[in-house]
């Protein structure tokens, strides 16, 4: 019988009595930063306060640490609850349709994106630009090229960029990533993450955006097209604004499958999958993805492999070893044999740290200044490794991944596809 367990703090304390823990780099600051008290209270803008903008601004509004002194949308409704959501939590935020007007406030600290995919590479890197650290919301970017730009600015700037893969920051899964580094299941030979299947969408046709909407500020960098509702309400299946679920949540899985194995990035792709026969949507409604990295497979599936790897539910993160196997979502992790998880991790094993919360931990690193644990560099490789995916599919053949060099091996026209082109005025 497997067994599941969710590690406690109590528990991994007990396990990792005497054991280090690993230290983060130093990265350049403000020396009036670095020396204030991390008790103080830090100012903070929002942009984009769709689904996840506005269950941050929830979060954050009512936080001793954080002032929210802006909120930014191209949606007049959206801007005007945020504004409501901080006044009613004692606070008051001045509301700006226009990000640029955030990022040029002298007296906010840092700022939060939660845009849509496509504008995440230019708000970030204007930010940094003013001094601003920065909270942006995954998948990193719509491009790798954006992503290596967004890395630079970061560090050109001295500035602290986290993402919003926060599934780093549970306790159980830095345990499950101990388990495997240390090995505890053996030498890992595959790899395995998974999610439902996507649609068609239907035909909802186009149409006059609302008067509350600044639609060409939306589109912003992408291709002008008309105004249609499944664009604005369900921009993750457009490839102008997203890279579909492999993106989305293939960022939040893969990245755990590179913590684990300690490789982030494959030497070669393979997809294949199929689009749906009707609707608007653009992103295939099966996909899956064989990656060969330096010493093992990972295999992303969608809709997910049959039969499930250890009977496990709809989504996860499977490590298949030598000795063992395991299998860990947001819940729980399951291992077997039951015996591998019996000794307390020694002095010796892959020991991590263990950090309150995802948005704690970018609090801490602005006044310390070191890399938090899904810093850009770190989130560039775990989003990098789903664009591929993306890629190969679109390109309908194998491909070869040079990760130093960041490039596909003698193929121009693979290569083509790791940027796209700016709408006009916008340049980055």
């Amino acid at each position: 019988m497997a067994k599941q367990r969710t590690v406690t703090r109590r528990e991994f304390l007990a396990r990792t009595a005497g054991a280090g823990v690993l230290a983060g780099s130093m990265v350049a600051g403000t020396a009036a930063r670095a020396q204030v008290s991390p008790n103080e209270r830090l100012s903070i803008g929002f942009i984009g306060l769709g689904g996840m903008g506005s269950g941050h601004l929830h979060g954050f509004a009512g936080s001793p640490k954080w002032e929210v002194r802006a909120v930014c949308d191209v949606h007049q409704g959206r801007r005007e609850n945020g504004a409501k959501v901080v006044a009613d939590a004692g606070g008051q935020a001045t509301p700006y349709r226009d990000f640029r007007e955030v990022i040029d406030h002298d007296d906010i600290d840092a700022v939060l994106i939660a845009t849509p995919d496509h504008w995440h590479a230019l708000t970030t890197v204007m930010a940094c630009e003013s001094g601003k650290d920065v909270y942006c919301e995954k998948p990193m970017a719509l491009t790798i090229y954006e992503q290596q730009r967004m890395i630079q600015a970061a560090r050109r700037y001295g500035r602290i960029v986290q993402i919003g893969t926060q599934q780093r920051s549970q306790s159980h899964i830095r345990h499950a990533v101990e388990l495997v580094r240390s090995g505890r299941i053996g030498k890992v030979t595959l790899c395995r993450a998974w999610l439902g299947g996507g649609g068609g969408g239907g035909w909802p046709p186009n149409g006059q955006p609302p008067a509350e909407l600044d639609w060409d500020l939306w589109l912003g960098p992408a291709p002008w097209v008309e105004y249609n509702p499944a664009r604005f309400g369900n921009f993750r299946q457009f490839w102008d604004y997203s890279g579909g679920g492999m993106t989305d949540w293939g960022t939040h899985l893969i990245d755990i499958l590179h913590w684990g194995t300690g490789e982030d990035a494959p030497v070669s792709i393979e997809a294949t999958g199929r689009y749906a026969d009707d609707g608007i949507y653009e992103m295939p409604e099966s996909l899956e993805v064989i990656y060969q990295y330096p010493t093992h497979t990972m295999i992303w599936s969608q809709p997910p492999p049959e039969p499930l790897p250890m009977g496990q539910p709809s989504y996860g993160m499977y490590f298949e070893g030598t000795n063992g196997r395991l299998f860990v979502d947001r819940e729980k992790y399951t291992i077997e044999p039951e015996d591998a998880d019996k000794e307390p991790l020694g002095k010796e094993d892959f020991i991590l740290p263990r950090v309150a919360s995802h948005s704690d931990e970018w609090y801490d690193c602005i006044f310390s200044r070191e890399l938090p644990t899904s810093d850009a560099a770190v989130a560039h490789r775990s989003t990098s490794s789903p664009h591929l995916g993306n890629i190969a599919f679109r390109i309908g053949r194998k491909l070869r991944w040079d990760g130093v060099a960041e490039r596909f091996v003698d193929d121009d026209e693979a290569n083509r596809w790791i940027a796209r082109p700016y709408r006009e005025p916008w340049v980055l």
